[in-house]
């Protein structure tokens, strides 16, 4: 009789989980940006809420929440209703963050679940022009020279463009200094006028530069060359072995969301990166489209925290 039961407890809860997938979405879904608008992650979050607009038959929009490096539209996600509606769009920085920041309000682990890889897009490292250096081993010989002395501007603390360059230092047995500015935007602006040589940051922003010539493109940090700059080889085939970073976005929802929402939100982000027009826009600003499980995803997640810890305590980054 118990065993009985049990099965029909078992049965019931397997209907009611299909009928909770049959029914979602039944009302608008937001997709929460940690940055403001324009901007890599921004681009990327916009171009998949179209396509999840239109596979769900349910209006998908973006709202950004900028500020702290993405942890406050992290937060709120982390806090939000389990339900499906309200998803985040992750980046590196989530991350970096945990290890980054001293007191965090939410833990990416903890608070929150991973759904789909949405892309990766590489980071490009340039110099001015002025600067005597053509490659990156000519970089390296130019810094190893001059320990300390040689300046490079970044986003701001702990950010993707402080970081990446800390993990080049390390690599390369390379002591540099960083200059830290409130954003991307006013830090390109310095190098671009030569106030500061170095930069290294999205490919999106900077390789148009390079391509004009205001900017020399030494290397980019993924382990196979962008479409976005052929031309521009990898800083592991450029002089520094085993460097490999990228600056990725992924969808999470709150750690409680119910499986069947996460398997159903996964898959659609999968049909809508296979689409010829969805990958037509990521090539576009450089990234190529991510693939794999809610499980791969949360895998990769974790091995991103693990590698990013090491660098923030190398680099002794600390954000109070």
């Amino acid at each position: 009789m118990f065993k009985n039961i049990c099965l029909y407890s078992t049965l019931l809860l397997v209907v009611a989980a299909g009928a909770h997938a049959q029914s979602y979405p039944a009302k608008t879904v937001r997709i929460i940006v940690g940055f403001p608008p324009g901007g890599a992650t921004d681009i990327a979050t916009r171009a998949m809420a179209q396509k999840l607009t239109e596979s769900l038959a349910q209006q998908v929009i973006v709202d950004n929440r900028p500020g702290a490096a993405s942890n406050i539209g992290a937060e709120l996600v982390s806090r939000a209703a389990p339900d499906g509606y309200t998803l985040f769009m992750g980046s590196v920085s989530l991350s970096i963050n945990p290890s980054l920041y001293a007191k965090l309000a939410y833990d990416p682990l903890r608070d929150l679940a991973a759904v789909a890889h949405v892309a990766t897009t590489p980071f490009m490292l340039v110099t001015h022009p002025s600067m005597p250096v053509k490659n990156v081993k000519e970089f390296i010989a130019f810094a190893k020279a001059r320990p300390g002395d040689v300046n490079y501007v970044t986003a701001g603390a702990g950010s993707g463009a402080h970081l990446f360059m800390e993990l080049f230092s390390s690599l390369a047995g390379v002591k540099m200094t960083s200059v830290h500015y409130k954003g991307q935007a006013a830090a390109t602006t310095d190098v671009l006028a030569g106030q500061v040589p170095a930069q290294f940051d999205n490919i999106l922003t900077l390789a148009p530069l390079a391509k004009i010539g205001k900017l020399r493109a030494l290397g980019v940090s993924t382990a196979q060359r962008s479409p976005l700059a052929p031309e521009v080889p990898t800083v592991a085939e450029a002089g520094v072995p085993g460097y490999d970073a990228d600056a990725w976005f992924g969808i999470f929802v709150p750690a409680a969301t119910p499986r069947d929402i996460i398997t159903r939100l996964n898959a659609e982000v999968m049909k809508g990166l296979q689409a010829a027009d969805m990958r037509e826009r990521l090539r576009g600003f450089g990234a190529t489209p991510g693939s794999g499980t809610p499980e791969q995803f949360s895998a990769q997640f974790r091995n991103e925290i693990a590698k990013w810890a090491k660098v923030v305590k190398s680099a002794g980054v600390r954000v109070d």
